[in-house]
C-alpha cells in the first residue's frame, strides 16, 4: 500500500469512527427519552476519550446504569435507523413540536435548504455525521458518571473493538467548565446563539470580550508561574493548538512582571533525518518524542539555567539537517520557555529536577456545540486551523495538510493526551466566535477541489459544516490573536 493509500485509509476509519459516535450519540439520547422522558440530554464536550453528557439535573448511579441497560437492549435488538430529508421550514415545525428549541434556534439562521431526519422508534433527531443504518453496528461502549454527569466512551479511531480504560480527566474538565461560563457571560452556548449575536450585529462585542478573557487568563498562568519561582516553563499541546502565539504573548506579559522570558523551541532540538525514526509503514515519525535529541536538549537547558552561553541549534525543515543558531544566555531575572509537543512528557528534560519545571498545557478545546446533540468537534477545530495556515502560508496543497491527519493524531494520543493531567495550569486557546472567521478562509480552499479528488468527502463534510454560520470579518480580529497564527497578519513574527 502507497503512501496515498494510506492516507485514505486512515481518513476512511477516522469518517466510520465519526459516524459511530454519531449512532452512539443517537442511542444515548433514544435511552434518555424511554428512561427520562421529561428531562433534556446535552452532549456537552469530549473528555476522557468519550462524550461529557449532561442531564438537566444531576444523575445517580443508580439513573446512569439504567441508561447503559437500556442502550445495551437497543444494541442487542440491532433497531434501524432510518433517514429522510424535510425542506427547512417542515424541519423547524417537527423540532417546534417536539419542544427542541435547539435546533428550531440553528436551523431559523442557518443556510441550509433540507434537513436530515434521523429516526429510531419514532424518536427523531439530526446529526452531522450520519449515523450507522442501525443500531447493532456499535457494540463497543461504556457510559460512566463523571460529576454531576456522564461520559459516554468509544474505542480506538483505528480500532472499533477496542475500548480503552476509562481515565478520568479533573483538571480539563475545569477548564471545560470555565470556558463554557465564559459562554454563558455573553450569552453563546451553541451556533445558533452565535449567529444570532452576528445577525444582531454584536460579533465585534464577542470578539473582543472573547479576547478579553483570553488575555486574562494568560495574566493569570503569568502571575501562577511567578508566585512559584520555577526558571522553566514548559509549554506542550497538540499539533495547531497555538502554542507559539500563546507563548509570545505569555512572554510579553512575564516582561510587564519584570521577569526576562528566553524562549526556546523543541522543534530546533529535532534529529536530522538520517536519525529520525519511522513508523510501521516506513515514513519518517516526526510525532514521536524519539525524534527529538534529549541528550542535547537537556545539556543546553542545564548549561543556560547554570549561567552559561549557549550555542542553539536551528532545525533547516527543508534540508532535514539542523545548522549552528544564535547564542544566548538566560538574563538575570530570566526564565527559559520551552515550547513544543512534548513538553509534558518527563522523558524530554529527564534531566531537569521537577521542583524547577513549570507545566503548562494548551488545546483548542471548543466549547461551543451545533445544538444539543451535536457538539463541534477539538480535533476538527485544531485541523481547520492547519488547512488555512498551511495552504495559505507554507505552500502546502490540502491533499499534503489531511496525508499528515491520521499520523498526528496516533502522535497525540500516545505522547501527548496521557500527560495532559501533569500540567500545572491549563490554557484553552479555541474562541468562540473562531469558525465563523475561518469561514471566509476555508471555503475557498474547498471550492478549488474537484469531486474526483480522493480529499473531495473530507472537505465536503468540513463545508458542511461551515454552512451552520453565519461569517465574521477578519478585520475585526486583533492582531495579536491566537486566530491570527493561522489566519495572517499577526504582529508576532514565526
Amino acid at each position: 500500500m502507497g503512501f496515498e493509500e494510506h492516507t485514505l485509509a486512515d481518513l476512511e476509519k477516522l469518517g466510520t469512527w465519526r459516524r459511530y459516535k454519531s449512532t452512539l450519540s443517537f442511542i444515548l439520547y433514544v435511552a434518555a427519552k424511554k428512561c427520562f422522558p421529561s428531562r433534556t440530554l446535552r452532549i456537552e464536550h469530549s473528555i476522557s476519550r468519550g462524550y461529557y453528557c449532561v442531564l438537566d439535573t444531576p444523575v445517580t448511579r443508580t439513573q446512569v446504569r439504567r441508561l447503559k441497560n437500556t442502550m445495551k437492549n437497543l444494541i442487542a435488538r440491532d433497531v434501524a435507523i432510518t433517514r429522510r430529508s424535510l425542506p427547512k421550514q417542515q424541519a423547524i415545525r417537527l423540532y417546534r413540536r417536539l419542544q427542541r428549541m435547539d435546533r428550531v434556534k440553528l436551523l431559523s439562521i442557518s443556510c441550509f435548504h433540507a434537513v436530515p431526519i434521523y429516526t429510531i422508534l419514532n424518536i427523531h433527531d439530526t446529526y452531522q455525521t450520519p449515523p450507522f443504518v442501525s443500531t447493532g453496528a456499535v457494540k463497543a461502549f461504556d457510559l460512566r458518571m463523571f460529576g454531576k454527569g456522564m461520559v459516554l466512551l468509544f474505542p480506538l479511531w483505528n480500532d472499533l473493538s477496542i475500548l480503552p480504560p476509562y481515565e478520568p480527566q479533573p483538571k480539563l474538565t475545569r477548564i471545560f467548565d470555565e470556558y463554557e461560563e465564559w459562554g454563558r457571560i455573553m450569552g453563546i452556548t451553541d451556533i445558533g446563539d452565535l449567529n444570532r449575536a452576528i445577525v444582531d450585529g454584536k460579533g465585534q462585542e464577542i470578539i473582543k470580550i472573547s479576547e478579553a478573557l483570553h488575555e486574562r487568563k494568560i495574566v493569570y498562568i503569568s502571575d501562577s508561574c511567578l508566585k512559584k519561582g520555577k526558571r522553566l516553563l514548559l509549554i506542550a499541546g497538540p499539533s495547531s493548538a497555538g502554542k507559539t502565539t500563546t507563548t509570545k504573548r505569555l512572554a510579553i506579559q512575564l516582561l510587564v512582571n519584570g521577569i526576562r522570558p528566553l524562549i526556546v523551541s523543541a522543534d530546533d532540538y529535532f534529529l536530522p533525518h538520517s536519525r529520525t525514526p519511522r513508523d510501521e509503514h516506513g515514513r519518517f515519525d516526526f510525532e514521536s518524542i524519539h525524534a527529538v535529541d534529549i541528550n542535547r536538549l537537556n545539556r543546553d537547558l542545564k548549561a543556560l539555567m547554570g549561567g552559561a552561553t549557549v550555542t542553539m541549534p536551528a532545525f533547516n525543515f527543508v534540508t532535514g539537517r539542523r545548522n549552528k543558531g544564535k547564542r544566548i544566555n538566560l538574563p538575570r531575572r530570566g526564565v527559559i520557555l520551552l515550547e513544543g509537543i512534548h513538553c509534558l512528557n518527563p522523558a524530554l528534560t529527564n534531566r531537569i529536577p521537577a521542583r524547577k519545571k513549570f507545566k503548562i498545557y494548551i488545546s483548542a478545546l471548543t466549547q461551543l456545540n451545533v445544538d444539543d446533540h451535536n457538539r463541534v468537534s477539538t480535533t476538527d477545530t485544531r485541523m481547520l486551523r492547519r488547512i488555512v495556515r498551511d495552504t495559505h502560508f507554507r505552500g502546502y496543497n490540502v491533499m499534503g495538510v489531511l496525508q499528515h491527519l491520521a499520523r498526528i493524531r496516533a502522535g497525540e494520543e500516545k505522547y501527548i493526551y496521557p500527560f495532559q493531567e501533569e500540567a500545572d495550569e491549563m490554557f484553552n486557546s479555541a474562541l468562540i466566535y473562531e469558525p465563523a472567521v475561518m469561514r471566509h478562509f476555508f471555503l475557498p480552499i474547498a471550492r478549488r477541489i474537484k469531486r474526483s479528488s480522493p480529499v473531495y468527502k473530507e472537505l465536503k463534510r468540513y463545508t458542511r459544516f461551515f454552512r451552520l454560520f453565519r461569517e465574521l470579518d477578519a478585520r475585526f480580529v486583533p492582531s495579536n490573536s491566537i486566530l491570527r497564527e493561522f489566519i495572517g497578519s499577526s504582529s508576532f513574527q514565526y
